[in-house]
């Protein structure tokens, strides 16, 4: 297995590259964009999915300018998804930081959420591979869907995990399928590669928004970089609270959907005790690990190298990680 510190390492050089195109790609003549954007992007972050570009490019024998920009393309429509999120949220902190709709306001943040959603387009034009732009048509339209469906969610305490996991699948999971599958087209990689680098990021995408799930119940608030109790707070049902729901006794039953239903933070601590005690969280942990196997399982087929070494344990550390 390659260690963490490794795996950076194997693409240091590579993400300093994305990085730069991000910079160039941030240009406006529009001052405000120039602040948000820099602001936005200035906050790091982990930067997986244009690191999962970089690592299915090379993996399938590919490195250049091209990969690059597509990498950072990806990162702009995550951060465009994001600005999203916090105003349909009304989220104030993000990564230990005010969020952009905290600082900026709502209307603000809305537009240049869709300038960055727009200028990654732009970009995916500019690397002329129709296949491309196929992919990420695609993704950006379900993205959509699944913000939608989890919308439909907000306070309904009736959620099964199917449901929960398909907005997973939608939300979350396809932007990483996109970010693994658009690097493995650019390499030119045979049919059998891409769909399998595809399957990768599904899955890795789905053992990485399960654990979020559980950090908001299990993790520190200074680490992960928001408060504890967050999805609560907005009437998320996800996958703790469904577990809960349906295998706790029936008093935490009960006091879980009432805090779905009324996104009621307050109750909180009791929520937390119960989710505890009934073993929701190691339930979803271990669906998280069941995801990051069959991630790992889907690049079996690939040549052994650094690089697929690096994938395998990049699905491991999705799952161990604390923030």
């Amino acid at each position: 297995m390659v260690s963490n510190l490794l795996y950076r390492t194997l693409i240091a050089d590579d993400m300093q590259a994305v990085d730069r195109v991000i910079r160039e790609s941030l240009h406006s003549d529009v001052a405000l964009i120039r602040q948000m954007a820099e602001y936005i992007i200035g906050a790091g972050g982990k930067r997986m999915r244009p690191a999962l570009t970089l690592l299915s490019g090379l993996a399938c024998g590919y490195r250049g300018e091209h990969l690059y920009k597509l990498a950072a393309m990806i990162e702009f429509i995550h951060t465009s998804t994001l600005l999203h999120d916090d105003v349909v949220d009304e989220s104030d902190m993000r990564r230990g930081r005010e969020t952009a709709n905290a600082l900026f306001g709502n209307a603000a943040s809305v537009l240049v959420g869709d300038f960055l959603y727009t200028r990654a387009f732009q970009m995916m034009v500019g690397s002329g591979n129709m296949r491309v732009l196929e992919v990420m048509a695609e993704a950006t339209n379900i993205i959509a869907e699944g913000e939608v469906l989890q919308l439909l969610n907000i306070g309904e305490t009736d959620v099964s995990e199917e449901q929960y996991l398909q907005v997973i699948r939608y939300k979350t999971a396809k932007l990483f399928e996109a970010a693994a599958q658009v690097g493995a087209i650019m390499a030119g990689a045979d049919e059998d590669n891409i769909a399998a680098l595809a399957a990768y990021g599904m899955h890795l995408g789905t053992a990485f928004q399960i654990i979020d799930d559980v950090l908001d119940y299990s993790g520190d608030a200074a680490t992960i970089g928001k408060s504890l109790g967050d999805d609560l707070a907005e009437g998320k049902p996800t996958l703790p609270l469904i577990y809960t729901m349906r295998h706790g006794s029936a008093e935490s039953a009960a006091l879980v959907r009432d805090a779905i239903a009324n996104a009621n933070r307050d109750r909180f601590p009791e929520v937390l005790s119960a989710v505890q005690c009934c073993g929701a969280l190691d339930y979803a942990t271990a669906e998280a690990e069941r995801a990051a196997d069959a991630a790992i399982a889907a690049i079996a087929g690939l040549p052994e190298s650094d690089i697929k070494a690096a994938l395998v344990d990049l699905a491991y550390q999705a799952v161990r990680r604390q923030a």
